[in-house]
């Protein structure tokens, strides 16, 4: 199934008329591995979390060098219940592993959440549905092709 996201993913970018790079590279398991296996900074990457709040399921998207902030997420979107998807979550909503998942939930049904400081780098970098393929794109446009909401999702 994995190769199947990054079919779509490509398909969506071509419709859009977006311009963007796929690099295979081994197979990387962390942001810094995968920053070091591209030769790019930790802070373009786009690390995509699937989390549960309250009872429905969302894709937040962050920079690579930054930490989910759950306390600010419960706080000002006033939600009881936050937590991490679990693997089988993970692979049951998306067909993916955990690390492999690229930051467009519109792939999956699920609503995208970014935080802005990602908009601090040009381009982003982020895995492509195989812990061995990455895509890169500008910030900008993967904000107009998935349009996701853009708020404060870090500690910093």
């Amino acid at each position: 199934m994995s190769q199947g996201v990054l079919e779509k993913l490509q398909q969506l970018l071509q419709r859009h008329g977006v311009p963007f790079d796929v690099t295979r590279h081994e197979p990387v398991y962390t942001s810094e591995e995968a920053a070091a296996v591209r030769g790019t900074s930790l802070a373009s990457g786009a690390k995509a979390l699937i989390c549960k709040a309250d009872q429905s399921f969302v894709l937040i998207v962050i920079p690579a060098n930054l930490r989910l902030a759950s306390k600010i997420i419960r706080k000002e979107r006033s939600i009881r219940s936050f937590r991490f998807a679990k693997r089988e979550e993970v692979q049951e909503l998306t067909g993916l592993t955990p690390g492999a998942i690229p930051p467009f939930g519109s792939l999956f049904g699920l609503p995208t959440r970014c935080d802005q400081r990602l908009g601090n780098e040009q381009y982003i970098n982020f895995n492509a549905g195989n812990h061995a393929v990455s895509i890169s794109m500008t910030f900008d446009d993967y904000v107009a092709v998935e349009q996701p909401k853009l708020g404060r999702f870090t500690d910093i």
